[in-house]
């Protein structure tokens, strides 16, 4: 069964279509991973269900409810969390305040959010700086901190937007193991949004392909890899496999 299901959904910006007709699901436990390459609409697409545009046309259904036009505050309570590309922690605040404040999303008090905030620091190795003020971490553990306060949050579908761009493979390989054991032991259904192709094809079970905002291929990692579509969308010209 499909948790969230994207039905031919559009977005235009002064007459320029950034997604056109979109069509996908995310079954529920499942790791869906979208890519594409820059200007494909992929970020469009995690706005438009994360409640920052609302789609021009189209159906957006979260656990057999429309939230297409809902606020990103109400997309957030109905279970979704998500991420952005440029990290903008409460700089002024520590590690575990920063997660504190997302946890209380779920929790009714601040010792309840605290409790949850430091296991969640702790499965994303923050735990040893939850003191520290966000302004004094690294890239890699800002990024780090954006995972920790949308998990704070308690979503049933987690949306990643670039995680882990910029960061080392090694410590790409760690929020990879991560995101799988938070699915397998907590089934938290994931869609990502991730250029570091590696990691992607590594986690996501299935894998959507975006160009000019259409969908241009779908299916395992293995075959969308081998897609002539796809290869040619990403090295610009046809490619015999």
């Amino acid at each position: 069964m499909s948790l969230l299901s994207v039905h031919r959904v559009s977005k235009s910006f002064r007459g320029l279509k950034a997604v056109a007709e979109v069509s996908l699901d995310v079954p529920q436990g499942g790791i869906v991973g979208l890519i594409g390459p820059n200007g494909a609409g992929k970020t469009t697409l995690f706005n438009m269900t994360a409640g920052v545009y609302a789609p021009d046309s189209g159906e957006i259904v979260f656990d057999q409810s429309r939230i297409q036009g809902l606020r990103p505050d109400q997309v957030c309570a109905a279970g979704i969390g998500r991420t952005f590309q440029i990290v903008k922690p409460f700089a002024g605040l520590s590690v575990l305040d920063n997660v504190i404040v997302g946890g209380l999303q779920r929790e009714a008090s601040v010792p309840g959010a605290r409790r949850l905030s430091l296991q969640i620091l702790e499965k994303l190795g923050l735990a040893a700086k939850r003191d520290l003020p966000a302004a004094a971490l690294t890239l890699p553990d800002r990024k780090r901190l954006e995972v920790a306060r949308a998990l704070a949050t308690r979503p049933r579908l987690l949306l990643l937007d670039e995680v882990m761009a910029g960061l080392r493979p090694t410590e790409c390989d760690l929020l990879v193991e991560v995101f799988r054991d938070i699915n397998r032991h907590e089934g938290l259904t994931i869609l990502l949004i991730e250029p570091v192709m590696r990691a992607a094809m590594t986690l996501a079970r299935q894998i959507v392909v975006l160009h000019h905002g259409e969908v241009i291929a779908r299916g395992a990692p293995g075959e969308v890899v081998r897609d002539p579509a796809v290869l040619e969308c990403y090295l610009g010209e046809e490619t015999e496999v």
